[in-house]
């Protein structure tokens, strides 16, 4: 394989540019970032503070421990910073007026994995550090530093800060929720560090979503143009396979008990109803009556691993919900590879990357459909649509069974695009007469399009010259993900 092309930092240039913006300041701060595990957090403050043009950084990783090893940690941590002898902390109590002491210093002192002082043992750091930052907020004292805490558990970190029963409920100055990378960021590693292949996108968007870390794992391994099962080799399998523990890592901290449940079935059946997922757990023994759906509306509303959707045009409290994990990452996870993983040391690896490979396979026509609704919308939200959006891009579908992968809506064009999805280009030009049906029946019950322009759109990874003619022969628009890429393409990422 070819040597890799040098890694960059990607995407988030807005937020880089607002953080950068107040360290260089010299006025005391107190900021929260947030985002799921390997978002690029950490990466985010390094790359504001080089664009700050500052030197002085203290950061520390604070473990799931107790308090002396959290001391400990930070001992090392802001030694290796360059922070004095004489000013590293002996407990927690020191611990607090040492980042006190940097931030009026002019220092910038960030705390990783900041969720870990709700637990018990260290929860009382939380009313130490409010007796410093208070001291800062009232102008008792001065600094031309601050502080920048970093969390992965989102739910914890809201218990923190924002419960107004927390010792640092209403301290903060200001803040992020970092989520995924952005379409031009994504399109920008695929075509910096692939051969450029569609089909390459879905498949890595469909692993690694907008996850900039887990992009990193595969180029430093080589792996992005690597051939599929090779790929879920070096990452999961054998050798280093840096993401071998990572689902495990994620559920483990942010979930306890049966939520596994839950979320493995709804990975093995994405689109599935609620009422799908309570038949399930009606055949599960230990679940009184309403927990099950104590346990979904907590995945739904405190966890957001899940999210329901609904059919375009239904309302909202509709009963034709269909239920799906949030992140690609724990869909394929959950979905495909965490027992083969889990089986690699008992059964023959290339056995179990067959079986990896062909549940991966299995859902990419619905990860297509993800992959297509996301890229109409940014290409929309930056401006680059031939089709400018006035509503989010969903799909539509009823009891009888049609179903409609596309929908997008232009009201002021008073324009309706409908579009049929297939991971294989073959399929997707021999299903088109059976589609037609379809989509007559979404314009019967939704008559107030009848007066709107219907456009109808066939999309895959890869269209051919002769897929394109027929598609266009049978009144549809075709579309690959080089077509819906190509307008973002050109966008700094």
């Amino acid at each position: 394989m070819n040597t890799p092309s040098p890694w960059s930092f990607y995407g988030r240039q807005s937020e880089v540019r607002a953080l950068a913006e107040v360290l260089r300041r010299q006025r005391w701060f107190f900021i929260r970032i947030s985002g799921r595990r390997r978002i690029g957090k950490t990466a985010l403050v390094r790359q504001a503070v080089r664009a700050a043009g500052l030197q002085r950084v203290a950061f520390v990783q604070i473990d799931d421990t107790d308090a002396a090893g959290v001391v400990a940690t930070a001992r090392r941590h802001f030694a290796l910073c360059g922070v004095p002898e004489s000013m590293l902390p002996t407990d927690l109590r020191s611990l607090a007026t040492c980042i006190a002491d940097l931030a009026a210093d002019g220092w910038v002192v960030v705390l990783d994995e900041f969720q870990y002082f709700s637990r018990k043992s260290l929860f009382v750091f939380n009313s130490m550090l409010q007796f410093e930052v208070d001291r800062f907020r009232l102008g008792e004292r001065a600094a031309t530093g601050g502080v920048v805490l970093l969390g992965s558990l989102h739910t914890e970190m809201m218990a923190l800060l924002e419960d107004r029963r927390a010792p640092l409920y209403g301290r903060l100055s200001g803040g992020f929720h970092v989520t995924h990378l952005d379409a031009p960021a994504v399109i920008r590693m695929w075509q910096e560090h692939t051969d450029g292949d569609p089909s390459r996108l879905l498949f890595l968007w469909g692993l690694f979503q907008g996850v900039p870390k887990y992009w990193q794992d595969a180029w430093e391994l080589n792996l992005l143009s690597a051939p599929r099962r090779e790929l879920l080799r070096g990452l999961f399998f054998e050798g280093p396979a840096p993401l071998r523990d990572e689902g495990p890592a994620w559920l483990l901290e942010e979930l306890h008990g049966r939520y596994d449940l839950f979320l493995r079935y709804i990975a093995h059946h994405p689109g599935c109803t609620r009422a799908d997922i309570l038949a399930h757990a009606d055949g599960l023994k230990g679940f009184g009556d309403g927990q099950p759906g104590f346990y979904l509306t907590a995945l739904e509303q405190r966890f957001g691993l899940i999210r329901r959707r609904e059919p375009a045009f239904a309302a909202p409290s509709g009963r034709q919900g269909r239920f799906v994990i949030s992140d690609n990452f724990l869909q394929a996870w959950l979905g495909a590879l965490a027992d083969p993983v889990a089986l690699s040391s008992l059964r023959p690896v290339e056995d179990l990357l067959e079986r990896a490979d062909t549940l991966l396979a299995s859902t990419e026509g619905w990860v297509l459909e993800q992959l297509a609704a996301w890229l109409y919308q940014e290409q929309s939200r930056l401006g680059v649509s031939d089709f400018p959006l006035t509503a989010a891009v969903t799909g539509w579908w009823d009891r009888t069974g049609a179903e409609v992968d596309l929908v997008a809506q232009n009201a002021d064009a008073r324009q309706l695009r409908l579009g049929s999805c297939k991971r294989s280009a073959d399929k997707l030009v021999a299903d088109l007469p059976r589609f037609n049906n379809h989509i007559a029946r979404l314009l019967d019950r939704n008559r107030q399009f009848a007066d709107w322009e219907i456009q109808k759109v066939a999309i895959a990874p890869l269209l051919s010259p002769a897929h394109r003619q027929a598609i266009a022969a049978a009144g549809y628009i075709p579309q690959d993900l080089t077509d819906l890429t190509r307008p973002i393409a050109h966008i700094s990422g």
